[in-house]
């Protein structure tokens, strides 16, 4: 399969990774490989110089699952990685710079790719700012719900933001920054937030951890914004039926009745790509100096 500059082997394409159900048809690995070859274009600056965590399923999505940090000595050498440190040691991540790459994972059978929220120019310092909105129970409105408070917020505090679907329950709100703050700071931030909107909103969000502790409430859950974490990137495809993705929404999309965590599929997730709702987004990082300001006189 031909991708960018290169030519990359998809290996059994015709092996059912997705198998059909419902309404939903079978998709193979050549179906995955097409597809993230053809949204390439918008998901490689979502990717580019970050260390990645990849979610294979060699047996598709009923067989057994790896989460892959390391970068196996057989994967090509024009594949980028990049040498990070561990208490013991060091792990060597794949990182994604180029069309190529993603085709080669999807013939790898890495259904999910998972991204660090920092680049391998400064690994402690983050970029992005991740609120994972996680309902409680199957109800997307609560999610919709929190998520225009999420972004209410955002927008007191001055700070950007993107919205996106999950693929799977929720939404994530996204905030880039100028990379000059560490984890600790911009986990910290995040807490504060979350914890200001769940004191606003005590009957239906919650920052509780225990998932006991949660009842029915939507959990705001901060902690991808930590050293070594990371978040499903954008138009990743998850290994649930039907093969849904996580796609980048617009705000006012929040008011159409057929949105939801799965709207989008393989099938369709490049038309929404190309409508590209977060034009710019990512090159407004901010300081969280003047928000962590406003929003300490707004905790009081």
């Amino acid at each position: 399969m031909r991708a960018g500059r290169r030519s990359v082997q998809v290996r059994r394409a015709d092996k059912v990774l997705f198998p059909a159900e419902g309404s939903a048809p079978a998709y193979t690995k050549g179906d995955l490989a097409a597809y993230y070859r053809s949204v390439a274009a918008f998901m490689v600056p979502h990717l580019r110089g970050r260390p990645l965590m990849l979610e294979r399923h060699p047996d598709g999505v009923g067989g057994p699952r790896f989460m892959q940090k390391n970068t196996p000595e057989h994967y090509p050498d024009w594949i980028t990685r990049a040498e990070v440190a561990k208490e013991d040691g060091t792990v060597r991540h794949t990182v994604c710079d180029d069309a190529a790459t993603l085709v080669y994972l999807a013939d790898q059978a890495c259904l999910t790719v998972h991204r660090w929220l920092s680049r391998t120019g400064d690994l402690d310092r983050p970029d992005l700012m991740v609120f994972d909105l996680d309902p409680g129970e199957d109800d997307f409105r609560t999610v919709c719900r929190a998520a225009r408070w999420v972004g209410e917020l955002l927008d007191e505090l001055r700070l950007p933001s993107g919205l996106m679907t999950t693929g799977s329950r929720g939404l994530h709100v996204v905030v880039p920054l100028n990379g000059r703050h560490d984890f600790d700071e911009v986990r910290s931030f995040a807490r504060d937030a979350a914890e200001l909107l769940a004191a606003e909103h005590p009957d239906d969000l919650t920052t509780a951890a225990r998932k006991k502790d949660r009842g029915t409430r939507l959990y705001l859950d901060v902690q991808r914004n930590g050293y070594a974490q990371t978040a499903v990137a954008p138009f990743t495809v998850r290994a649930l039926p039907g093969a849904p993705v996580a796609v980048p929404v617009g705000w006012d999309q929040l008011d159409d009745p057929e949105l939801g965590p799965r709207r989008w599929t393989i099938a369709d997730a490049a038309e929404q790509g190309r409508k590209n709702p977060w034009s710019g987004l990512l090159g407004r990082g901010r300081a969280l100096g003047p928000a962590r300001r406003r929003l300490d006189a707004l905790r009081g």
